[in-house]
């Protein structure tokens, strides 16, 4: 028994697929090979959000590359399994790059990231040749820009197709955000007028907002040690945060979809840095025991950099 009659506490997992039944399914069938129920889950998803997060669990499910293309022979009219491939590879790509600076990355690991990434660049070009209104093979290119590290204008006309056909498309906004921040290919005031152009433009309830902290989020990583606190609790920048947060999840229009966890986490993470406690309570309070790789790998291993954070946050909560 614990000590004092207490019960346990309960041991957090990271879980892909944030409790999402349609995510769980997803990523079963795929690491059962069973290409006919990926195929069912995704034409259910009619949203190109949905669409997007639900790609982002199946990015995610290790060993697909190996038999994927049973899936691709059985349906050659199909441009699905091709886009699934070609997303799954540019995951697969970083994977083999790594998470480490470029100082700390081998030659080796270039050379494989880089053949991942024209692997993966060659299967979205088909898709979109075939389909050129596929808006997720778009956006998977808008992340592969970043790392085939192409022209400013191949990257605008990367983002602008998805932008195009859906105007206010979540991870092709965040991922044309990261192309923008400084330790890529932009810098920190491209960053920001981006993330808030995007922000103004956002219909009431959108996760769109987020991008607003994750801009912060950037600056304050990007800080010396004693800068990254004063940058970050600036009142100007908690009072951006706020305002960001009450557009988006805290808005009366605010529905939850997939995928949401890790974008309500973001703004979690750096309203806690920043003092807002109030608004990393009532993030929290939506995520309950939802655990995110992303953001809290930023501060370290991250189930317990949510619980540590999850528990200062009760602290200080007014």
């Amino acid at each position: 028994m614990w000590p004092f009659g207490r019960k346990k506490p309960q041991t957090l997992v990271i879980d892909p697929a944030y409790g999402e039944p349609q995510a769980r399914a997803l990523i079963d069938a795929l690491e059962a090979r069973d290409w006919r129920t990926a195929r069912d889950v995704f034409g259910a998803a009619g949203d190109p959000d949905d669409h997007a997060f639900l790609m982002e669990a199946a990015a995610g499910v290790d060993g697909v590359q190996d038999w994927i293309p049973e899936w691709v022979a059985a349906e050659p009219d199909s441009t699905l399994p091709v886009l699934v491939r070609g997303c799954h590879a540019v995951g697969w790509a970083w994977e083999a790059r790594g998470a480490k600076t470029s100082q700390h990355t081998s030659r080796e690991q270039f050379q494989e990231f880089a053949r991942r990434l024209r692997l993966a660049e060659n299967l979205l070009d088909e898709v979109t040749a075939r389909d050129p209104g596929q808006v997720t093979a778009w956006t998977w290119l808008v992340t592969s820009a970043r790392g085939r590290q192409v022209n400013p204008g191949e990257a605008d006309a990367r983002f602008h197709e998805v932008v195009t056909r859906h105007p206010h498309h979540v991870l092709a906004h965040e991922q044309r955000l990261q192309h923008l921040c400084a330790k890529w290919s932009g810098s920190h005031e491209k960053m920001f007028a981006f993330a808030r152009e995007a922000t103004a433009s956002a219909p009431d309830g959108s996760l769109l907002p987020e991008l607003i902290a994750v801009a912060h989020l950037e600056k304050w990583l990007s800080l010396p040690s004693g800068e990254d606190e004063t940058y970050i609790q600036a009142p100007g920048v908690r009072d951006e945060l706020v305002a960001a947060a009450q557009r988006s999840f805290l808005h009366p229009a605010y529905q939850r979809r997939v995928g949401w966890a890790p974008r309500v986490a973001t703004f979690a993470l750096t309203a806690e840095l920043a003092g807002a406690f109030e608004i990393a309570g009532r993030a929290h309070d939506l995520l309950g025991d939802q655990v995110s790789k992303w953001p809290w790998m930023y501060c370290g291993e991250p189930v317990a950099t949510f619980q540590r954070g999850r528990d200062y946050v009760h602290e200080n909560r007014p």
